[in-house]
C-alpha cells in the first residue's frame, strides 16, 4: 500500500523528479531505463542521456555495460565534488576582499578596473591603455564594499554551483573568465576612462546567460531565472554607481559560451565549445586594442 500511494505521489506531479535527487524537478529521462534525471545525472550518449546507473552498466540483467566515462550535459567528466569550482571562485573573492580591508585603497587602486587616470604625485597616467592589461582580469576579484560582495557571493553561490555540475569544472572555469573579461573589455570600451570599476558581476551575469540556454536546452521552467535576470538588470539601470557595461558585456558572452556549451554537437563538441569561447576572447583582445587606440 505504502509503494501504491507512494507511486500515486509521483503521478500528481505535473513534473517527475529525478530518481536519485527527489526534491529536483526535471522533464529528462534516461532514454536506457526512462528513470527521470536532473542536470547532475545526465550523461550524454549517442542519443539523449543516460542515467549514472545504466552508465556503469548497473541497470539490470542483460544490459551491457557501457564504454564511456560519466558526462555531464556539456560533455564534461562527473566528479563527486560538482561544487569544488565554485567554492575556489568564492575562496579567491573572499580573500582579495580582506587584502583590500589590510593594505585599503592603494591595493584596490592598483588593481581596479581604469582606463586611465593622471596620478599627480608621480607626474603620469595609468591604467589599462597604459600597458596594464591585468587590470581586466584583477577587477573581476575585487569589491567595493560588505554589501556588493556579500550579493556577488550569493549570487555565485546558488547560480554557479548547478552550473558547474551541468558544464563540468574546465567548461564553467572557461565560461566564467570569458564572461568576466567580456565585461572588462565593454566597461572599457565604453566607460569614462578615469571612470574605476571592480567587481565579478560581469562573470555572473555570464553565468546566469549560461543558465538560461541550459534550462530552455532542458526544457526548464524559464520563469525563475528570467525572473532573477529582470530584478538584476532593473538594479543595473535603475541605481546609479554600478557599471552596467560588464554587466551587459557578461550577459551577452554567457549566452554566446553557454548556447556553444550545451548545443554543441557530440562530434566535435570540444572544438566547437572551446573554440566559440576562443572567438569570444578574440572579440575582447579587439576591443581592449581599439580602447587603447583611442586613448594613446
Amino acid at each position: 500500500m505504502d509503494q501504491e500511494a507512494a507511486g500515486s505521489t509521483q503521478d500528481a506531479r505535473s513534473v517527475p523528479v529525478c530518481y536519485r535527487h527527489p526534491d529536483r524537478e526535471t522533464g529528462v529521462r534516461c532514454t536506457r531505463c526512462e528513470r527521470p534525471i536532473c542536470p547532475e545525472c545526465m550523461v550524454s550518449a549517442s542519443v539523449g542521456f543516460q542515467c549514472p546507473d545504466c552508465v556503469r552498466g548497473a541497470s539490470g540483467p542483460g544490459q551491457p555495460r557501457a564504454a564511456s566515462r560519466p558526462r555531464t550535459v556539456a560533455g564534461g567528466t562527473v566528479t563527486a565534488d560538482p561544487r569544488l569550482v565554485t567554492k575556489i571562485l568564492i575562496g579567491l573573492n573572499l580573500a582579495a576582499y580582506l587584502v583590500q580591508l589590510s593594505i585599503g585603497d592603494r591595493f584596490t587602486n592598483r588593481f581596479e578596473l581604469l582606463g586611465q587616470a593622471y596620478v599627480p604625485l608621480l607626474g603620469s597616467a595609468e591604467g589599462i591603455a597604459q600597458g596594464q592589461w591585468y587590470r581586466l582580469v584583477t577587477a573581476m576579484f575585487l569589491h567595493g564594499g560588505y554589501v556588493h560582495i556579500l550579493f556577488n557571493m550569493l549570487s555565485l553561490w546558488w547560480i554557479g554551483g548547478p552550473l558547474e555540475a551541468a558544464l563540468g569544472r574546465a567548461r564553467y572555469l572557461t565560461l566564467y573568465f570569458v564572461s568576466g573579461l567580456a565585461g572588462s573589455a565593454l566597461t572599457y570600451l565604453i566607460a569614462e576612462p578615469n571612470q574605476p570599476s571592480l567587481g565579478a558581476s560581469g562573470a555572473i551575469f555570464g553565468l546566469f546567460g549560461a543558465t538560461a540556454v541550459l534550462m530552455r536546452r532542458l526544457n526548464y521552467d524559464m520563469r525563475p531565472v528570467i525572473a532573477l535576470l529582470v530584478i538584476n538588470l532593473i538594479f543595473t539601470f535603475g541605481f546609479s554607481g554600478i557599471a552596467w557595461q560588464a554587466h551587459i558585456g557578461g550577459l551577452v558572452a554567457g549566452v554566446v559560451c553557454g548556447y556553444a556549451m550545451v548545443h554543441a554537437p557530440r562530434k566535435n563538441r570540444a572544438l566547437i565549445q572551446y573554440g566559440t569561447c576562443a572567438l569570444v576572447l578574440a572579440v575582447v583582445v579587439v576591443l581592449t586594442l581599439v580602447r587603447t587606440a583611442q586613448l594613446t
